[in-house]
């Protein structure tokens, strides 16, 4: 999931200077009326569906939104408008999570991601916006909670 879902080619420029050309890509994840009590109950995995509420109580407490299904995997809460570096605006959540086969992805900022909290979280792995986690057990959850919560503030002071 890219929250500016650009393609940049860099080229060469003047005195070989890089130019970047960016093609906004259409965004495939969009909010859908599934619900998201259905697809919870789908998990197949006890565990990881009960980690995966969890993480939906926490989500909801930090938004104080409702989740909504984004695309058929993302679970979302809250909503901002996020701006691309060429003026184009699109609809997002604040802040998200998806059962995967292996893990459970959490969607956070990369500050987030780059902050002290994360030493203290414990047994994870990252992506470019992405928390991965086996089980909620593996991480130390107030320090998640505390994540959670600076994720939705900086989307929402971001927003504007």
């Amino acid at each position: 999931m890219l929250l500016f879902p650009q393609r940049d080619r860099r080229q060469a420029g003047p005195a070989g200077q890089s130019a970047t050309i960016s093609n906004v890509a259409e965004l495939k994840t969009k909010k859908t009326g599934a619900s998201v009590a259905d697809f919870l109950d789908r998990i197949p995995e006890a565990q990881r569906r009960e980690d995966c509420r969890a993480l939906a109580r926490m989500m909801q407490a930090a938004t104080k939104a409702e989740p909504k299904m984004w695309g058929p995997g993302i679970v979302g809460f809250g909503h901002c408008r996020l701006v691309y570096p060429n003026g184009k605006e699109m609809d997002w959540m604040q802040i998200a999570f998806s059962p995967r086969k292996a893990n459970i992805t959490l969607y956070l900022t990369e500050k987030v991601l780059k902050s002290d909290l994360m030493e203290k979280l414990g047994k994870t792995s990252c992506g470019k916006g992405c928390l991965y986690i086996n089980k909620l057990s593996d991480v130390d959850v107030p320090t998640l909670k505390k994540m959670i919560r600076e994720t939705v503030r900086q989307r929402i002071e971001a927003a504007s």
